[in-house]
């Protein structure tokens, strides 16, 4: 009897991928079956250096026993529990030892499953505790250029990257502001770590607050280091301006840490290297090493009260999702926390930062680069594009990288990106910049 088309491992016709060419993908599929450590095997068993840690998230390498260990029994001993009007004794210790990582004030925690809930989360907790003190005109955000907050509709609308809004509006009213991104290309080009200065590019708030009235703006959030949108980091006095303004106008400031958070930057969160507390800041990606999903909110005590009813039967906050706190998530979590204290992993990226950047910048005059951004264990590649087909040169290097590298890159457009993992060592590291050279050196 012939196999069911369900049976049939390659068959690629049903399947389609987010943020991907799906016709190139199907006549040439790059397809993973396992991991460990540094490493997958693609489909024919090929070792292929994982020089994105995932896709961000994987901070402390692939397949961790503790951590498949502690989502095994958790399996085992309960599959699901139901957030609302309950919890279970693991996310409840989750949430505290979350509170313990976060600045000083930020110590109640809002569980949910990716990062762009986290982000619509956020936005929802904004508005209502400003509704909850009866300023109810606060409905506006101020996002930035270049910056990425998920795709459900909130992060869509507050996202500075045009092609992922190309075709899905109109967006959540309020969300049309945008400050610039504290980047310029003719100083800041092949500067490793952040630029000096920058403040001055927090000022845009002040004038965006005369022109709709800073008594309107219920939060900005900005990331800390721009990740999907190129790599650029934040100048530590911008980050320290713009929570000036916001204090003075009364505006809640959110840091949007999916990317940074979780040692990506050397920290637990990144504003501890800027020195700067927002109000909220969101999760995810290394709070369970990419293991289950899982995203959350860690925010200020003031924020929680404001929602607090003064009947004890009546309901905080509505708003929430089936999965929130799932036990496997939370288990995945605590072992996570686990491994990256007991190996001192975010020490370690503090260390390997100035290693990795060298590494990085050594392709300063490789073909085609124009650019090259790096800062803690992230660093960005960019392209000249080729003429008349801007993206082209980025998804060939992306093939090559895979086909003829065997490494799993990602890409902005014309730019390559690097995330090494929390754990990568001398030789991975390079292994990923001699890749990279190869592959530039192979594009037209």
């Amino acid at each position: 009897m012939p196999a069911s088309p369900s049976a049939i491992p390659n068959d690629l016709e049903s399947i389609w991928l987010p943020f991907t060419p799906n016709r190139s993908f199907k006549r040439r599929p790059r397809l993973l079956s396992a991991a460990e450590g540094m490493y997958y095997r693609d489909a024919g068993g090929r070792r292929v250096l994982d020089a994105i840690s995932g896709l961000w998230c994987v901070n402390a390498g692939h397949g961790r026993k503790p951590i498949v260990q502690a989502i095994q029994q958790q399996a085992a001993e309960m599959d699901y529990a139901p957030s609302f009007h309950f919890a279970h004794p693991k996310i409840v210790t989750l949430a505290a030892r979350i509170a313990a990582l976060a600045p000083d004030g930020l110590d109640h925690v809002f569980f949910c499953n990716s990062g762009s809930e986290a982000c619509d989360s956020a936005m929802k907790i904004a508005r209502g505790y400003f509704a909850a003190k009866g300023e109810t005109v606060r409905f506006r955000f101020v996002s930035r250029e270049r910056s990425y907050h998920g795709v459900n509709y909130g992060g869509t609308s507050l996202g500075g990257l045009p092609n992922n809004q190309k075709g899905f509006g109109p967006f959540v009213p309020g969300t049309e502001y945008r400050l610039p991104l504290p980047y310029d290309a003719n100083r800041d080009r092949f500067t490793p770590g952040e630029a000096e200065g920058g403040a001055h590019y927090a000022d845009a708030l002040e004038k965006i607050c005369s022109e709709a009235g800073g008594d309107t703006i219920a939060a900005v959030i900005v990331e800390p280091m721009t990740g999907s949108g190129g790599v650029f980091a934040s100048p530590k006095a911008y980050l320290q301006r713009l929570r000036e303004i916001c204090d003075r106008h009364g505006i809640l400031l959110i840091f949007d840490e999916v990317i940074t958070g979780f040692g990506r930057l050397g920290y637990s969160f990144a504003a501890e290297r800027y020195g700067v507390t927002p109000d909220m800041i969101t999760f995810a990606k290394g709070v369970t090493n990419g293991a289950v999903p899982m995203g959350g909110i860690v925010l200020k005590r003031e924020i929680y009260e404001a929602f607090e009813p003064k009947a004890d039967y009546a309901i905080d906050l509505f708003h929430g999702y089936t999965y929130t706190g799932h036990p496997l998530a939370a288990a995945a979590g605590l072992a996570t926390l686990d491994l990256y204290r007991d190996e001192d992993l975010f020490a370690r990226a503090r260390a390997l930062e100035p290693k990795f950047r060298d590494a990085v910048f050594s392709l300063k005059d490789a073909r085609h680069v124009v650019d090259i951004r790096s800062v803690g264990l992230a660093a960005a590649i960019e392209l000249e594009p080729a003429a008349g087909a801007p993206g082209r040169r980025g998804y060939e290097a992306l093939e090559k990288a895979f086909f003829d590298q065997s490494m799993v890159v990602r890409i902005s457009g014309d730019t390559v990106v690097l995330i090494p993992a929390l754990i990568t060592g001398d030789a991975e590291l390079s292994r990923m910049t001699e890749g990279v050279r190869a592959v530039l050196k192979s594009l037209e």
